[in-house]
């Protein structure tokens, strides 16, 4: 160990790392149950006895009061065994996450379109949906207040603003050489999981309740379960093995389903099982904060930005739920990759009759840095220089600045180098020549290209969740069971923990199992999101393995007389100079000579703070970086468009798992291409959601795939202190899709020989470039 660490210059976890690197390669854990169909998600756990089944029934107004409801029809439908409404809920009727705003059934109130008012319990599903519609309920309806405009002009809001400010904006502005001002609508996103929402709740002796659910958050439902039946949280216990998918739609709102779930179970003594149907759990779930941002901004001739004031309005919907956080992570990345001299970031939290809107994978982040690439596009047509000229002379650098407007300095800039490689491997200049040269020839198809970066900072923002835990036992046979906080909903965090565990005792992957997230085995868990995943999670997994390994190493060198510094292990064996011993009959010596094979194991980030009051800190324990080159194709006639090309470089760090993280960085791409592009989401006048299935929402498929389709991993060991000196991967790839989005106004811009900087909202759907294509050609006109 003391050589490969003298021979890498690595500290001793890498050193450790390095001795099993083949383990990197492992496949996905699930894999093979995933194709198969053999993988267990909470619908196919087998029934237990006299399971029973519930269903929703929810409100025709998005905005009102209940002035009576009749169940009678309701209970009179065949199979019907149970009803409940807000007053039947024995504890707390509220469970927003963090303030409140979010009861577990209309209680009164009317605040969305869709909002659930009670729940009925039948023995089939069928039998328990159809009872659903039979409610008559009296809603004595109010005006909706359904767009960010009108929240504004009426002062709602569902938290405070916030600022976040350094230097003089004011006095920047009015002495730059140029300015200019811009706006920009950001639509959400649904997430459209491919397992949809589903609790079951199985009542046990006295008041005790087993929740099967498909949640990032077991120890939040563990904690509303409880809060709605009035009992303490040792009496229930949540059970979570693996998500269909979730990208931040099951971090808060699945809970709401398990408690339902709960109440019904508790009330009747019998497991119930409730499965939104997906129309249903479009309507009745929260999306992708819809944005509406400004800025102003003050740059000089050579396209140095000198100041700029960014606005950010987040459409909350009717609660707080995460919004909160949400707009601050998107102030926090309005600035992406750039540094602003002199700026204010004001950020609004604004109160609408839609479903209360929740975290999406990014968090506030996408809609806040596709700000900071429309003021580069816009100071990139005002000079008349190349948009990538203009990124790449803003970036953070000693000679720009390296201090955020939070006041974080940034310590690991690998920009430059990371940027000028994917400039070469993309060629981007030489394409850049040739689609001018195509566009000034094509008077119908249109070429666009764009490279942009990614700056995320990874930590959650509110510090108190930036810990984890873990449990791993050591069986006598030498097989491994460990259990951490983590979710696994796909994208690998159980592979890379039991790769963890593997390269930490030196034995191979197969002999260490990944269990159940349960809150009876590891408490007090943060939820699965924000990139944390594996960084928190695999430090808390390998802090248990430390322990464990230090016992076994002390008893070792005890019965050798060596030191149990030395002690290595790997390769299926315990090494210590010229002693040798399987892992096997370690541990079974181990066992004969009592020493402990189990162990708990925790981590919390350091390092972080950051005070709201101020707007200063240090929020993120690192940032993850990233760039991608896009190439598009319109047709100037209809405004339908192809992504032709995508050249990613993306920062992992030393990668866990390479096969996992390029997928990841794949698939978070095509996600935010979706976001960007296809994914239009429609509310009607009255604040219906109208995109509420797959033949009005629109989800990128396999023919969305760029035909060339380039990933690459920019592996330089991570600066700091993180599991293996890796990075985190799960979010900071969606807004490599900003690419798309630019690219598609640079081959718009064409039209106006690249003077004007288009006005595109997102998403840029065919029908929007085709407006955009209009506009263009009657302001050239006009010229």
């Amino acid at each position: 160990m003391r050589k490969l660490i003298q021979q890498h210059n690595v500290n001793e976890d890498t050193a450790q790392h390095l001795i099993t690197s083949n383990i990197k390669n492992t496949p996905h854990e699930s894999a093979v149950r995933h194709v198969s169909g053999s993988a267990r998600y909470v619908d196919d756990i087998p029934a237990p006895a006299n399971l029973a089944h519930a269903a929703i029934g929810i409100s025709s107004e998005a905005s009102g009061h209940i002035c009576s409801i009749d169940l009678t029809d309701v209970f009179a439908s065949k199979g019907v065994i149970d009803v409940i409404i807000a007053q039947d809920v024995p504890g707390q009727i509220d469970i927003g996450p963090i303030f409140k705003g979010d009861p577990v059934l209309a209680d009164k109130e009317i605040k969305f379109h869709g909002q659930p008012i009670f729940a009925v319990l039948a023995h089939t599903v069928e039998q328990a949906r159809i009872a659903a519609t039979l409610a008559k309920i009296n809603i004595i309806p109010s005006n909706p207040i359904l767009t960010i405009d009108e929240a504004q002009k009426a002062s709602s809001y569902v938290r405070p603003s916030h600022s976040m400010a350094r230097g003089n904006i004011t006095k920047a502005l009015a002495e730059a050489e140029h300015t200019a001002t811009g706006s920009l609508s950001i639509g959400g996103q649904e997430h459209l999981y491919l397992e949809g929402q589903i609790s079951m709740a199985v009542p046990e002796e006295e008041d005790r309740m087993l929740i099967f659910t498909s949640s990032q958050h077991p120890s939040e439902v563990q904690k509303l379960v409880a809060e709605v039946l009035a009992v303490k949280l040792h009496k229930i216990v949540v059970d979570m093995r693996r998500m269909g998918g979730g990208f931040g739609g099951k971090e808060t709102q699945a809970a709401q389903w398990s408690c339902i779930a709960a109440l019904l179970a508790a009330r009747n003594q019998r497991a119930v099982k409730l499965r939104l149907p997906r129309q249903q759990d479009m309507i009745v779930t929260g999306k992708r904060h819809p944005f509406e941002n400004q800025f102003h901004i003050g740059f000089t001739s050579e396209g140095n930005i000198s100041g700029a004031k960014i606005t950010i309005k987040g459409n909350c919907g009717h609660s707080p739920d995460l919004s909160d956080a949400i707009v601050d992570r998107a102030m926090l990345h309005a600035d992406n990759s750039y540094y602003l001299p002199h700026c204010q970031i004001d950020g609004h939290r604004m109160k609408t009759n839609q479903v209360s809107h929740t975290a999406f994978r990014g968090f506030g982040g996408p809609q806040g840095m596709i700000m900071a690439e429309a003021i580069m596009d816009t100071i990139a047509r005002k000079v008349g220089k190349d948009a990538l000229t203009i990124r790449k002379q803003n970036l953070y650098s000693e000679a720009t600045g390296m201090t955020t407007p939070y006041h974080m300095e940034v310590q690991d800039n690998v920009l430059h180098e990371l940027i000028e490689q994917l400039e070469s491997t993309s060629n981007y200049w030489q394409r850049r020549d040739a689609i001018t040269l195509f566009n000034i020839n094509n008077p119908i198809i249109k070429k666009g290209l764009a490279l942009t970066p990614v700056k995320f900072g990874i930590s959650f923002t509110a510090k108190h969740l930036n810990q984890a835990g873990a449990l791993v036992h050591v069986y006598t046979d030498g097989s491994i069971q460990a259990n951490h906080g983590g979710t696994e909903m796909g994208q690998g965090l159980h592979t890379k923990i039991s790769q963890i565990v593997a390269n930490e005792f030196g034995v191979s992957v197969e002999d260490v199992d990944i269990t159940s997230t349960r809150t009876d085995k590891v408490p007090n868990t943060s939820p699965t999101a924000a990139s944390s995943g594996t960084d928190l999670n695999g430090k808390a997994v390998q802090n248990a393995c430390i322990i464990i390994k230090q016992r076994l190493a002390q008893f070792f060198a005890e019965q050798v007389n060596g030191d149990p510094k030395d002690v290595l292990f790997v390769n299926n064996q315990l090494i210590l100079g010229e002693h040798t011993r399987t892992w096997f009959d370690a541990v079974q010596q181990a066992y004969i000579g009592r020493v402990s094979l189990s162990a708990t194991g925790f981590y919390k980030t350091p390092k972080i703070h950051y005070n709201r009051e101020t707007g200063q800190g240090r929020p993120f324990f690192y940032f993850a970086y990233g760039a991608a080159v896009s190439e598009v194709s319109i047709d100037t006639l209809t405004g339908e468009y192809k992504v032709d090309r995508v050249d990613i470089l993306h920062d992992v760090g030393v990668s866990l798992n390479p096969a996992i993280d390029k997928g990841q960085i794949e698939g978070g791409f095509i996600q935010g291409m979706g976001w960007l592009t296809t994914e239009d989401l429609r509310w009607d006048c009255a604040g219906k959601l109208i995109s509420n299935n797959l033949a009005t929402y629109k989800i990128p498929a396999i023919g969305d795939t760029p035909d060339i389709f380039n990933v690459d991993l920019f592996e330089k060991p991570n600066q700091e202190d993180s599991i293996y000196h890796s990075k985190a991967v799960g979010e900071p790839p969606l807004m490599l899709a900003i690419s798309v989005w630019c690219a598609l106004k640079d081959a718009l811009s064409s039209l106006s020989n690249y003077q004007i900087d288009p006005p595109l909202p997102t998403p840029a759907t065919p029908e929007r470039v085709l407006a955009c294509v209009n506009t263009l050609i009657k302001e050239v006109a006009c010229e």
